[in-house]
């Protein structure tokens, strides 16, 4: 194709079927657009298809999942929460909504997640729970992250907004030892609601809580109280909760979202495997794939510049842009971001892996409307780019 006529090729796009829309026309067409039957079978469908004996408690962002999350365990003034540096600022912000303090640590250079060591290094009296970051869809590793929050009393707050559907030692994320997993349905994730995301838990006081304070503390569910054939108009605000229910008209396009899921990290993964196979031998350093018999959701495929590439991150990407693909960066660190640096007197050297890794890293499309077409073009821009 003469690359005048080529359209450009966008970082991310969501693959909406016809089964979505035409449920998502049957909630309007039902009177039911907020919260309501459609909102609690995405939960029970979502908390089917984890498994493991978990409550989905469904919300309008993954930010809200993870601050009722925190709430529900007790999070508050005093209190210091471990997670990562390398992720969006919501991983810390919702921390700071509870009047608590991140701690911040760096990520370990093979997996690109939170490292397991630095965690321990970090604990303090004042430590109350750990958010590891389940980075582009490979898992963090758990099992040493559990452990150590076993040891020393703490909670874990999984922010898998990354991670579906991926595992941790053969079991899926959501299903694991920690107290509470939140995933995201954003546009570009994996699988998407527009905008929002799921609590998932065992226990059954967090989906209590987490449920009451998602619609502004009331102890009885709207739904129920709309439908009833009976009086039942009265309620109680048991605390001053929050406005992050999700609605029906949302919740219609999960449904079946979630019923592609499996599909759709098929897909990512052939992609992945193409970038893989035709990527190798450039000057770059390819994205760590899954331990060995664990499944990886590709969310994001993360590359990062190696010392023999002819020009710097920023230079790649704007040649990749000039050529017509569309990229971004994962992630400007949060010991950069004013905010955070300002507050907690961060400095880059502090956190080594994580500068490095953000000063030379890039993300390629990666989605399951790009076809093989799509991936070769990509692959041959790299190339063209690295020049």
């Amino acid at each position: 194709m003469n690359r005048a006529v080529e359209q450009f090729l966008p970082f991310a796009l969501p693959e909406i079927g016809e089964e979505e829309i035409a449920e998502v026309v049957s909630s309007l067409r039902s009177g039911w657009v907020t919260t309501g039957p459609k909102a609690k079978q995405f939960e029970d469908d979502f908390a089917q298809w984890l498994g493991g004996g978990v409550e989905a408690i469904s919300v309008n962002s993954a930010t809200a999942g993870l601050h009722l999350s925190l709430e529900a365990l007790g999070v508050g003034p005093g209190d210091e929460v471990i997670t990562t540096t390398h992720t969006f600022t919501a991983t810390a912000e919702v921390v700071r909504y509870l009047g608590a303090d991140p701690v911040f640590v760096d990520i370990s250079a093979d997996t690109l997640c939170i490292d397991p060591e630095a965690v321990e290094r970090a604990i303090t009296p004042r430590t109350k729970a750990i958010i590891p970051v389940h980075f582009a869809g490979r898992s963090a590793e758990m099992s040493v992250i559990l452990d150590i929050a076993r040891r020393h009393g703490l909670k874990v707050v999984e922010d898998a907004a990354h991670a579906l559907p991926t595992t941790s030692d053969g079991r899926l994320v959501g299903t694991l030892d920690s107290d509470v997993t939140v995933f995201s349905f954003y546009a570009n994730k994996t699988i998407t609601t527009g905008e929002g995301g799921m609590l998932v838990t065992r226990n059954p006081a967090i989906a209590m809580r987490a449920r009451t304070m998602r619609l502004h503390g009331i102890n009885r569910d709207a739904f129920d109280r709309f439908t009833a054939t009976v009086p039942s108009w009265y309620y109680e605000i048991v605390a001053p909760g929050f406005k992050y229910n999700l609605t029906d008209i949302a919740a219609s396009i999960g449904i079946h979202q979630l019923r592609k899921a499996r599909a759709f990290q098929a897909r990512r993964q052939h992609i992945a495997e193409q970038y893989n196979a035709t990527l190798s031998g450039l000057p770059l350093i390819l994205p760590p794939g899954p331990r060995e018999g664990d499944l990886h959701s590709w969310h994001l495929y993360v590359v990062q510049l190696g010392e023999g590439a002819p020009c710097g991150r920023d230079a790649f990407i704007e040649r990749m842009f000039e050529r017509g693909i569309g990229m971004s960066v994962h992630y400007i660190p949060l010991h950069l971001q004013p905010y955070w640096r300002d507050r907690y007197e961060l400095k880059p050297d502090m956190f080594p892996v994580s500068q490095r890794v953000f000063e030379r890293t890039a993300t390629l499309p990666l989605y399951t409307r790009m076809t093989d077409g799509d991936v070769e073009r990509v692959v041959r821009t790299v190339r063209e780019s690295l020049r």
